[in-house]
């Protein structure tokens, strides 16, 4: 089934080249089917990559969703143009009376801050606290799974030595997890960050559970017993070159980055990176969808509690 997204987002138009099933808002009026309604707070700069990349790991299972994006008030974005914020985007003003299956808080590039002195960070507690009563399950990607961590347990973030940056190799720890059914023995996926989460710390709240962490990259994902909170310390939604983008963007402002691992074929950054994790980024974007939120949830989304 598609994803329904708005009809001129730019989005649409690469999903469709990319022959991923999208249905826009005029086709999906005709359709007598309650699609699942994901609502993601996209804190990245670079608003219209970050809405692809979700997009197509949406769009890739059998369930009709419904994408809606929401921005914060408090912080203007200065990567995207405000007629792009305005024509599809939304505040939690304007949606937090509605309910939603599923939620994603993506990354922000924040890290160096502390989180009470990031601009935006009472507007997001608010809506922290509010996915806890009206979201089914909520996906928290990297900051904003640091975030989240933070805001719910108490669990602070740490500095790295230096910048964890590349594809890793993980492995399931907690083998009877959903969240990574039909997944391999080992698995790639990129990280991009300068701060990390104690695992002695995450073992210690008894609400949390380690699913699959890396030897290199530390914990990589974590939930509650029922999945309504899911944490993702990684980019699986990762493009092949936005790591690229990222070195390239770094080098060429002359800060000290290191070589993506595990990326450029013999650590060559002449050569073209190579593709890794995509196979496995899908699985874990329709095993959430599947078990956490389309298993879970109510018929009648106003009964979410």
């Amino acid at each position: 089934m598609p994803i329904k997204i708005p009809n001129s987002l730019p989005a649409t138009k690469t999903l469709h080249e990319e022959n991923i099933f999208v249905i826009t808002e005029t086709r999906a009026v005709t359709q007598d089917i309650r699609p699942l309604k994901i609502v993601v707070l996209n804190l990245m700069p670079t608003k219209i990559t970050t809405e692809t990349q979700l997009a197509r790991l949406l769009g890739n299972t059998p369930l009709q969703v419904e994408m809606e994006l929401m921005k914060t008030s408090t912080h203007q974005p200065k990567h995207t143009s405000e007629e792009h914020m305005l024509a599809f985007y939304k505040t939690f003003d304007e949606l937090k009376d509605q309910k939603f299956d599923g939620m994603i808080i993506t990354g922000a590039p924040v890290e160096h801050l502390a989180f009470e002195e990031v601009e935006y960070w009472r507007e997001l507690t608010e809506i922290m606290a509010w996915s806890k009563h009206n979201v089914t399950s909520t996906f928290h990607i990297c900051w904003g799974a640091q975030a989240a961590l933070y805001y719910h347990y108490g669990i602070e973030k740490q500095p790295l030595p230096q910048k964890l940056f590349g594809v890793f190799e993980h492995t399931v720890d907690h083998r009877g997890s959903i969240l990574f059914r039909g997944f391999d023995d080992v698995f790639l996926a990129p990280h991009s960050r300068h701060t990390t989460v104690d695992r002695a710390a995450i073992e210690r709240e008894p609400a949390l559970k380690i699913l699959a962490s890396s030897p290199q990259a530390g914990v990589y994902a974590i939930s509650t017993d029922r999945g309504r909170q899911i944490f993702v310390l990684g980019h699986s939604e990762y493009d092949g070159d936005t790591l690229l983008r990222e070195y390239l963007r770094d080098k060429q402002s002359g800060l000290p980055v290191p070589l993506p691992c595990n990326y450029f074929p013999d650590d060559d950054d002449t050569k073209p990176p190579r593709v890794t994790w995509r196979a496995h980024a899908n699985l874990l974007f329709s095993n959430w969808l599947n078990y956490f939120v389309y298993q879970t949830t109510p018929y009648d989304i106003s009964t979410i509690e």
